[in-house]
């Protein structure tokens, strides 16, 4: 444990903006596997219906600074290229 004041701060607050980045990603994760198991079913209604959901979560989550602009970029591109193979 620090003994520094400041350390100490650092401290804390690195666990509190690991405990909400941990909720944000796992919000993410869900939502792609909501996505992933509308194509896998093959109805291209359901699967709409999430690429929107998850093309919004994921411009929230590098928003947020949890993931980089570019991976949120690189994965609503596959999103989009898994829905247009359906």
């Amino acid at each position: 444990m620090p003994n520094i004041k400041s350390a100490k701060k650092r401290v804390l607050v690195a666990e509190i903006r690991r405990n909400r980045n941990m909720a944000v990603k796992s919000r993410m994760k869900t939502q792609l596997k909501k996505f992933d198991a509308a194509v896998a079913e093959g109805d291209k209604e359901a699967a709409g219906r999430e690429l929107l959901a998850a093309v919004s979560v994921l411009d929230k989550t590098a928003a947020k600074g949890v993931i980089h602009k570019n991976a949120a970029a690189r994965r609503k591109s596959n999103l989009y290229r898994a829905y247009n193979a359906m």
